[in-house]
């Protein structure tokens, strides 16, 4: 079987094109290590200064580890109730699940605009009951976040359980097995890596979330994307473009890890 190698003219062509997509990021590397107190390209001189802004000002850590713990509980909460949904649908097939499982996925269709507006009313509501899960608060933004990143999650479960044989939870129950049983021992061992991979892709649209959460919050649960975004729009801080080339080597390394683990683990042993 003859393979296909790409000649001269496609690798030229390829590779201009990924430097135009990766043009954006690689100027900001340059640009994170100017003097100047404004964003632009070093003349000359090269500094450190904004990156040890990253290490020295407490409100770059304390967004990161806020983001962190948002991502976190938001996944946890998203993909917790996608499975929950995802496995009611599988096992009791009711007449609506076109109707339901459209209803779930409509934070993805709505504009976000609208969906933003609609949690800021919502929060702000909530706070006249409790200040502590309402506007500007980490919990009211882990109830924002689960809202709009728990259809991704009810996909992903969808998917997963499409591929599971129903002839096994048969078999498992014509053995006497009970429902929490065919659950734990033996749809979710199956769609395990559905689970993960609907927590993983959730954690990164909680780290990422911006346009809801500049609704909902103000000074006191302040995200790295909203802090990055506060950065660029009020005082065009040199220390946002320092953050990005953190940000892209982490996701860089993050990739490579990856990419490593999957040769390692495929690679012919003996």
């Amino acid at each position: 079987m003859a393979i296909y190698r790409p000649g001269p003219i496609a690798l030229l062509l390829t590779a201009l094109i990924v430097l135009f997509l990766l043009a954006p990021l690689i100027a900001v590397v340059p640009t994170s290590f100017t003097p100047s107190n404004y964003l632009s390209l070093p003349r000359g001189e090269l500094s450190l200064r904004h990156y040890r802004t990253l290490l020295e000002a407490p409100q770059w850590s304390d967004s990161i580890l806020l983001s962190l713990w948002i991502g976190m509980v938001a996944s946890l909460a998203a993909t917790t109730l996608a499975t929950m949904f995802g496995l009611g649908i599988w096992f009791l097939r009711p007449r609506l699940t076109a109707l339901l499982v459209g209803f779930v996925l409509l934070p993805m269709i709505v504009p976000p605009v609208v969906s933003a507006v609609t949690l800021y009313f919502l929060l702000t509501s909530l706070s006249q009951v409790s200040a502590a899960i309402g506007y500007d608060t980490w919990p009211g933004v882990v109830i924002a976040h689960v809202v709009m990143i728990a259809p991704f999650a009810v996909i992903m479960i969808l998917v997963s359980l499409a591929q599971v044989d129903r002839s096994m939870d048969m078999a498992a129950r014509g053995m006497g097995a009970s429902l929490p049983q065919r659950i734990f021992s033996v749809v979710l061992p199956n769609i395990r890596f559905g689970v993960l991979t609907a927590a993983f892709l959730t954690f990164v649209l909680s780290w990422e979330e911006i346009a809801v959460t500049l609704f909902i919050t103000s000074v006191k649960a302040v995200t790295l994307p909203r802090l990055l975004w506060t950065g660029l729009r009020d005082n065009v801080d040199p220390a946002v473009a320092a953050m990005s080339v953190v940000l892209i080597v982490v996701t860089v390394g993050v990739l490579v890890a990856v990419n490593l683990f999957r040769a390692r683990r495929s690679a012919p042993t003996g």
